[in-house]
């Protein structure tokens, strides 16, 4: 088990708090209560953005949780917390191995948290590319009376930069981790 205080981003970014656990047989429903119970609590916390959780495949037991924060301070403050410490001691026989974490900045957390197998990059593409369309229309025109107003901002280059920070952001705060947790069924079935 890391350090969250020497694993985390110093700097002020949404940040992933992953953790997997391998839960013993007969414990999934158990411990599907338990995951209800904590991140009922971690929503709670300063700095919480969102969660998903990557049920295992038929036949496994590994469950893989994602708890995002807006900071890693904020993370950090979730990941010793008292709350947190009590949770995991409560579900240490549910599993077969101690609680195994890690923790992950920027936008590559999207689709594949590190342990868990990435889905087809066709279907990576095909739900990127539902997200991407709509807001690459939607976004210009809603700037369009801003670029009026403030021409200097409707200039090609400056235009083009706003437009794709924006869409970016939504991507990485709103629409990706809403959108992958909607699709998780078929993202990550095994079959095609």
């Amino acid at each position: 088990m890391s350090d969250p205080s020497k694993t985390a981003a110093d700097r002020s970014e949404p940040t992933a708090f992953i953790v997997t656990h391998i839960i013993k047989a007969g414990a999934e429903r158990r411990y599907e209560d338990w995951t209800r119970e904590i991140l009922r609590v971690v929503s709670g916390f300063p700095g919480y953005l969102g969660r998903e959780v990557v049920l295992p495949p038929q036949g496994d037991r590994k469950y893989t949780v994602i708890v995002r924060f807006d900071s890693s301070e904020h993370l950090k403050a979730w990941a010793e917390s008292e709350a947190r410490k009590e949770f995991i001691s409560r579900a240490g026989d549910l599993m077969e191995k101690r609680d195994q974490y890690e923790i992950r900045t920027g936008i590559d957390f999207w689709f594949t948290p590190k342990g868990v197998k990435p889905p087809k990059p066709w279907k990576q593409f095909i739900l990127t590319t539902t997200a991407v369309y709509p807001l690459s229309l939607i976004i210009p025109r809603l700037l369009a009376p801003l670029f009026r107003i403030a021409p200097p901002l409707g200039n090609e280059l400056a235009a083009g930069l706003l437009v794709a920070a924006i869409l970016t952001a939504l991507l990485t705060f709103v629409v990706m981790p809403h959108y992958t947790r909607l699709a998780q069924k078929w993202l990550y079935e095994e079959a095609e």
